[in-house]
C-alpha cells in the first residue's frame, strides 16, 4: 500500500495521528474535529513530505545509475546554480541567500565540495576577505552530467501529465510556497 493511501477515508475507518477512529455515515463532526482537511482525508503537508522523499530517492537512484553517486542533492543544486550563473560573481553569501541556508551549513557544504574538487575559492581583488566561488573543470563536467540526469528525471516525473495539469500543479505549488513563507 502506498503511504498516501493509508490516509484515504474509507467508509467506516479513518486513520489520524496513528489512532484509528471509527466513523461512518453521519460522523462527519468527529472527522472534522481530528484535523482532516479534504474529503478523502489526505493532508497537503503529508503529500509534500512524500513528494520530497520520493524526489530525493529518485535523485539518488538516478545519480547512482549516472555514476554521480558521490554528488549530494545540495551539491548538485549548487553546481547547477554555479554553472548556470558562470557570468556572475558568486560568493558564499550568494549561496546562503539563494538556497536559504545558514552560513555554517554553507561553509560545511562548500568545504566538502572544494575537497572533492568540484569548486575552488578565488580571492577577489580589493577585498582579501571575499572569496569568489568557481566551478573547477571537474565541477563543470559533473554539473553538466547532473543537468542531463535532472532533465531525464524531469521527463520521467511529468510523464502522463498534461500541460494544463502541470500548469495547475505549478501554480498551486507556488501558492503553497508563498503561504509557507509568510
Amino acid at each position: 500500500m502506498l503511504a498516501h493511501e493509508q490516509f484515504k477515508v474509507k467508509q467506516t475507518n479513518v486513520l489520524s495521528n496513528d489512532i484509528l477512529w471509527k466513523g461512518g455515515e453521519g460522523d462527519t463532526e468527529n472527522y472534522k474535529k481530528h484535523n482532516y482537511d479534504g474529503s478523502d482525508g489526505r493532508k497537503v503537508g503529508h503529500i509534500i513530505k512524500e513528494l520530497n522523499s520520493a524526489f530525493r530517492k529518485m535523485f539518488l537512484n538516478s545519480g547512482t545509475k549516472a555514476g554521480l553517486d558521490e554528488v549530494t542533492l545540495m551539491h548538485g543544486w549548487i553546481m547547477g546554480y554555479l554553472h548556470h550563473n558562470q557570468d556572475r560573481e558568486i560568493y558564499q553569501k550568494t549561496i546562503e541567500s539563494e538556497f536559504n541556508i545558514r552560513r555554517s551549513t554553507v561553509t560545511t557544504i562548500l568545504q566538502l565540495m572544494e575537497k572533492k574538487g568540484y569548486i575552488r575559492r578565488e580571492a577577489v581583488a580589493g577585498d582579501a576577505r571575499l572569496k569568489r566561488i568557481v566551478l573547477t573543470q571537474q565541477g563543470m563536467e559533473t554539473a553538466e552530467r547532473t543537468k542531463s540526469m535532472i532533465d531525464n528525471m524531469e521527463k520521467n516525473l511529468t510523464e502522463g501529465i498534461g500541460e494544463r495539469e502541470l500548469s495547475a500543479f505549478l501554480e498551486v505549488a507556488e501558492k503553497l510556497i508563498a503561504n509557507m513563507s509568510q
